[in-house]
């Protein structure tokens, strides 16, 4: 049939658009729907992710980096893939950033805003952002030398969508130390301060224009965890709900975390532009459930806004590469606000989700009673204990579940019957967290399709764990608890 009429053939055409959706769009609401796809979390379009990098937010956008291997769904050589997001909810992928070159492959790090073009390597008008991140050289590695890892940096003038290698690199060459890496870089009053993961301790180093940089000191106290190597350390300040002043050190540590694997310990002490001190000689850790490790926070939060934010990587590097997954592998934790409480005279870190998170609530429901049933797979539960010892039994019509308790002094999570879990021998080791006289007032208990968030008292003490269930959980069992429960069913992102 021939059609000459132009209003008509805009018709049809519209009529077909509508009906038969790019390839494209198709394509990614396929590949966003697999088995086990977390809906409301982070994960890259297809193939490896680890660690989050170079997080910065810069005209208007959060820019979120992580490590990435694009060739496969294992880890192997590290590039940096990238993504931005107007709320720190819904993502954009974009290409590739930072991939390898002859000095490596392109292991941790950070970005930061160089406002006042202290690099060099943008103009006044236009300032560059500047990426510090670690050189792997795989050669090295394998000849066993020493000096395998060294430091460069990457610029962008145009929003962090291309990247130029500086060629002076590198910026901070290897002394002799096998582990020497995941520069997390900040503005201190008048300099660059780096923290540099160095094996077994945190050194740091001071710079005035990103390019070169001078040792000043080692943080490495007799009483931390040391059961594995150091890694992606994270320096800044915060403040109390009185006003009062501390800095933070955030340290990865691989394996030797409180329920096996690697997990990430905290320090809070003080910081003089040259060394960092603490008071106290007691391990902390920011999450005691198995799967949040490397996180780090983002850099260049407005004033206005004020919030330390974070993220981290959802697995466990006990078992991150054979996870039951095939087209993707990884994803992240949810975005939380960092806040610094004092309790008992001591300062402890609270990790919460951030608000924006709320934008995904839909039907909100008041449950009653002690069993009920979800007809969500994605939902935000929100739970008032009794007091005295609680547990909470979510799971599925295979009898697949997991089990959350309060016993005493202590918190365990159990999800040796959580679904598929025969791919590793420790996975359904029972996850425990001590109390330490915290009284439990509310749970705010996060589920997605393959991943349970549990935040105590808004996130006093977090539990972050994978699961993989045949068939999604709907049931929910309480003992405990108050007679009425609020369920948020929440919308996926993609």
């Amino acid at each position: 049939m021939k059609v000459n009429n132009p209003t008509l053939i805009l018709i049809l055409l519209g009529a077909t658009l509508a009906c038969n959706p790019s390839e494209e769009s198709v394509d990614q609401q396929s590949r966003f729907d697999e088995p086990f796809r977390p809906q409301y979390h982070f994960t890259p379009p297809a193939q490896w992710m680890n660690d989050p990098n170079g997080m910065v937010y810069y005209e208007g956008e959060y820019h979120l980096f992580y490590q990435h291997y694009p060739d496969s769904n294992v880890w192997g050589p590290m590039h940096w893939g990238h993504a931005v997001s107007e709320d720190l909810i819904h993502w954009e992928h974009l290409p590739i950033a930072i991939e390898p070159d002859s000095l490596g492959w392109i292991f941790s790090g950070s970005a930061v805003y160089d406002a006042d073009n202290s690099s060099g390597l943008g103009t006044k008008d236009k300032p560059p952002l500047v990426a510090i991140y670690t050189y792997h050289d795989p050669v090295g590695a394998e000849a066993k030398r020493d000096d395998f890892q060294t430091q460069g940096i990457a610029y962008s003038t145009d929003n962090g969508r291309n990247w130029l290698k500086y060629e002076g690199n590198p910026i901070l060459e290897n002394p002799g130390i096998r582990d020497f890496r995941d520069p997390k870089v900040i503005w201190v009053d008048d300099k660059w301060i780096m923290s540099l993961a160095v094996k077994d301790r945190i050194s740091f180093y001071s710079s005035e224009n990103l390019l070169e940089w001078e040792h000043e000191s080692d943080f490495q106290p007799d009483w931390a965890a040391y059961g594995g190597v150091w890694e992606c350390p994270d320096l800044f300040p915060l403040k109390t709900s009185t006003g009062e002043e501390k800095w933070v050190l955030f340290v990865s540590i691989n394996p030797g975390g409180p329920n096996g694997g690697s997990a990430t310990q905290y320090f809070v002490g003080d910081f003089d532009g040259v060394s960092f001190t603490t008071e106290t000689n007691e391990v902390k850790w920011l999450d005691y459930g198995a799967d949040n490790y490397a996180g780090v926070t983002w850099s260049n939060i407005p004033e206005e806004d004020g919030r330390r934010l974070f993220i981290g990587w959802m697995s466990n590097w006990a078992y991150a590469n054979v996870v039951p997954t095939e087209n993707w592998r990884s994803a992240n934790t949810l975005p939380r606000e960092l806040t610094l409480n004092q309790r008992k005279g001591d300062y402890l870190v609270a990790s919460s989700p951030v608000r924006e998170l709320e934008k995904l609530r839909e039907n909100a429901q008041e449950m009653e009673g002690s069993e009920w049933e979800i007809e969500s797979e994605l939902v935000e539960l929100i739970l008032r204990p009794e007091q005295g010892d609680f547990s909470v039994e979510i799971g599925n019509e295979k009898g697949e579940k997991v089990v959350f308790r309060k016993n005493g002094e202590e918190l365990s999570f159990d999800r040796s019957q959580s679904g598929i879990t025969g791919f590793s021998n420790v996975f359904g080791n029972l996850h425990t967290a001590p109390l330490e006289g915290l009284e439990v007032e509310q749970l705010r208990i996060f589920l997605d399709r393959s991943s349970i968030e549990i935040f105590v008292n808004n996130g006093e003490l977090v539990l972050t764990e994978i699961i993989f269930p045949e068939s999604p959980y709907s049931q929910i069992k309480l003992v405990g608890f108050r007679d009425r429960s609020t369920v948020h069913e929440l919308r996926g992102i993609w």
